[in-house]
């Protein structure tokens, strides 16, 4: 486990599917995401399976608080190119629905997670792609983070019977 004072990451475990299908399966939380089908728990085991077991390009990670030892998100560095070194960064909060919490869990996953990411894996560069209504994740990385913008795909979401265009925002470790 890498462990923070508030929280720690640690391996996905298949005992964790039901919480992270859940999590997914949240209308709130799944407009945000890539995939925005309702996952079923066959769809979790796939992915499971192709991501956290069989793909060393993936690197996903359960937070949870340990005070309680409690899951409470998922975050990960996921198809990391060893050749740029760089990463896809998936990030948020499940429990009670926070998506970003106030109380400090979420910026320390991230500091944690970055940290990881830079220091031990190498990576050159971590990136994500976040819908332009995502607000809250588009504030929290480049307010706290100092992710910053690095282009536009117009048009590359569609919610609400509209379109929307997705920023790529990153963090390069100098």
């Amino acid at each position: 486990m890498i462990k923070g004072k508030l929280v720690g990451l640690r391996a996905v475990e298949k005992e964790d599917l039901v919480l992270l299908r859940d999590w997914r399966n949240n209308p709130d939380f799944r407009k945000n995401f890539r995939e925005v089908r309702e996952l079923n728990m066959a769809n979790q085991e796939n992915w499971f399976n192709k991501s956290c077991i069989n793909n060393p390009n993936d690197f996903m990670f359960i937070i949870e608080r340990l005070s309680d030892n409690k899951p409470i998100g998922a975050c990960g560095l996921l198809y990391i190119n060893w050749i740029i070194r760089s990463a896809d960064f998936s990030f948020y909060i499940g429990d009670e629905e926070a998506y970003i919490d106030s109380k400090g869990y979420a910026e320390e996953a991230v500091n944690l997670l970055v940290d990881y990411g830079f220091s031990i894996l190498n990576l050159h560069k971590v990136w994500m792609e976040l819908y332009e209504f995502d607000i809250v994740k588009i504030d929290f990385f480049t307010n706290k983070f100092n992710f910053t913008k690095d282009g536009v795909l117009k048009d590359n979401c569609f919610d609400g019977g509209k379109y929307w265009d997705s920023f790529i925002i990153s963090k390069i470790n100098c």
